[in-house]
């Protein structure tokens, strides 16, 4: 139906979305929980944890440890759901076309949305809102989403725009970057002005839209055939038809395949690069995951109007970052893009450790301006080394990674900065700097054995539609 092949505004759409959703959860389950252990309103003017009332820091300890208990339910709660919906509708997109991990995410989040705004509006339970978390994985989640439409640019650079596909996909983690950056921006005004239930209405609202442009809008980018259907056209009788769920299990070997179809030596570069994103998803997510919580903490204290204005300053990193990849990419090949990235990030981590005045706190994202290259790079590099009928499944990979990351990373990283709180509360970005050697290492080899050439990619492929096509061609 659609006409349009343009994914950046669904993406745009559903990063503002989300992100508008993102904080005010955090913030209604800490005002709902201070409310239920304290019996008093929330003192959103007055006090905060940095006053020495020892009555007001003792409710707020208490509502800190069951907040951050509740937040690792809900994630647990969407975690495991989303990590195998994740494999099955973006391996499954390289079927049924790419909408297929696109709109479910998008109608799982649409309801999750929804739930909030009943629970905010008549002061339900807060298990229900564990429930909305578990069915919004149980539809794919972000990851999903995004890996879909990683697929999607994927789709439209052919082998004649490969040149291409690191930028899109760059200007693609920028788009989500920006956008979610004004969205946190932009939540703690909304519910200065217009309470919680406007924002989470606004946010079903964005949600609806975006589900209309990707159904009726935006054109499928993956053109679909069936090739089983036309060559057996004219000796139907001869061949055999597959029941729906012989068909379903058929489709969903494409993860498989992607490694049993291939030669070792391609095997082997995108495991290495899959152990490469996995890790720097840890060491990035984990070190900027605690960034509002060292700000909140002494000697920073800073209000809700600086962590505003820090959010939005993160902003600048992605734009920064895609005119790296943009300008570097001509010039570097993409290993050493994303070894640049890297030490980028272990600079800003590093600094960050340290950062004890505000001024030093907001200058911290000067040495991270570059740290969001290696994410589209090595999904770009990914994607070049297999097949445009493997896109969904390589990505598919991918999200189920980068989701077991980010589960990992709030793991680890909230119980190690709750520990070490009391004697160095930066050693959390100590430890999520030094975790970026683990991928600076792996891409070293990669560029020892030689891999990261393009040449060598394209040889990759083609032997693996050597082996992928003599696989298909064996009898039932």
């Amino acid at each position: 139906m659609g006409r349009v092949l343009l994914i950046e505004p669904a993406v745009g759409l559903y990063a503002f979305a989300m992100f508008m959703i993102y904080p005010l959860l955090q913030q209604y389950v800490y005002r709902r929980l201070w409310f239920e252990l304290s019996g008093t309103t929330y003192p959103a003017e007055s006090l905060s944890h940095c006053s020495n009332n020892h009555s007001y820091v003792t409710i707020h300890q208490a509502v800190q440890k069951e907040t951050s208990i509740f937040l690792l339910k809900s994630e647990l709660c969407f975690l495991i759901p989303s990590l195998i919906s994740a494999l099955f509708l973006v391996s499954y997109s390289d079927y049924c076309g790419r909408k297929v991990a696109i709109v479910p995410p998008l109608v799982g989040d649409t309801l999750f949305a929804l739930c909030y705004v009943l629970v905010s509006r008549f002061s339900f339970s807060l298990t229900y809102l564990l429930a909305a978390s578990f069915l919004s994985g149980l539809m794919g989640g972000p990851t999903t989403l995004i890996g879909g439409c990683f697929a999607y640019v994927a789709d439209l650079c052919g082998e004649d725009l490969e040149g291409q596909k690191t930028v899109r996909m760059a200007r693609l983690d920028m788009i989500l970057g920006v956008l979610s950056g004004l969205a946190s921006l932009c939540t703690g005004f909304y519910i200065k002005v217009a309470g919680f239930t406007w924002p989470f209405l606004t946010a079903v609202f964005l949600h609806l839209i975006n589900l209309f442009y990707v159904l009726v809008v935006l054109k499928e980018s993956l053109v679909l055939s069936n090739p089983s259907l036309s060559s057996s056209s004219h000796s139907a009788s001869e061949a055999p038809r597959l029941s729906q769920s012989q068909a379903l299990t058929v489709r969903l070997q494409g993860v498989y395949l992607l490694f049993a179809a291939s030669k070792r030596r391609r095997n082997i570069v995108l495991l290495l690069m899959l152990a490469a994103f996995a890790f720097f998803r840890v060491a990035l997510q984990g070190g900027m995951s605690i960034f509002i919580l060292y700000e909140l903490n002494t000697p920073l204290c800073w209000s809700e109007v600086f962590v505003g204005y820090g959010s939005g300053l993160s902003t600048a990193i992605y734009l920064v970052s895609f005119a790296g990849v943009a300008l570097l990419s001509r010039y570097l090949p993409d290993a050493y893009i994303i070894l640049l990235g890297l030490t980028s990030v272990a600079a800003g981590l590093i600094m960050a450790a340290f950062a004890k005045t505000t001024l030093l706190m907001f200058l911290v994202r000067l040495p991270l301006l570059l740290s969001i290259m290696p994410t589209p790079v090595l999904r770009s590099m990914m994607s070049k080394i297999v097949s445009g009928s493997e896109q969904g499944a390589m990505f598919a990979c991918v999200a189920f990674v980068e989701m077991l990351s980010v589960g990992v990373s709030f793991t680890m990283f909230s119980s190690i900065y709750a520990a070490t709180l009391s004697w160095f509360s930066g050693f959390s970005f100590l430890l999520a700097a030094g975790l970026t050697l683990i991928p600076a290492v792996l891409i070293c080899v990669i560029l020892c054995l030689r891999l990261d050439v393009y040449e060598e990619s394209i040889i990759l492929t083609e032997e693996m539609m050597e082996n992928h096509t003599e696989i298909l061609e064996l009898p039932p």
